[in-house]
């Protein structure tokens, strides 16, 4: 496990004050470039999924649309993505949220 965790961490970088000052950013830009690293990732974090036995795998966009539903494959799982407010086409669930970088903005799914 801990080969894996330096793998990974390896593969992150820090980016300080961005979008805004006081946020530290997580670029996961060498993660996703790097095949081995991704796999990785993905293998834990379905094996993670599977053990809680979740049903579905949420994926907050946009990031949780990329690192979601390769999980949600290799768990053998749905996957649900999230969006931001007024970008789906039906009535959605709606839930208010605060994120470090984007507080209180609405997320949406499509109802399932």
């Amino acid at each position: 496990m801990t080969e894996i965790r330096d793998l990974l961490l390896s593969r992150i970088r820090d980016v300080a004050d961005y979008p805004e000052p006081g946020v530290m950013f997580k670029d996961i830009t060498l993660l996703l470039a790097d095949p081995a690293a991704f796999t990785a990732l993905s293998d834990a974090l379905a094996d993670i999924a599977r053990a809680s036995g979740a049903t579905k795998i949420v994926g907050l966009e946009a990031r949780g649309f990329i690192l979601g539903a390769p999980v949600a494959i290799r768990a053998g799982l749905g996957f649900i993505p999230v969006r931001k407010a007024g970008k789906l086409p039906e009535r959605p669930s709606a839930r208010r949220t605060t994120w470090s970088t984007a507080p209180r903005r609405s997320r949406c799914t499509r109802r399932i």
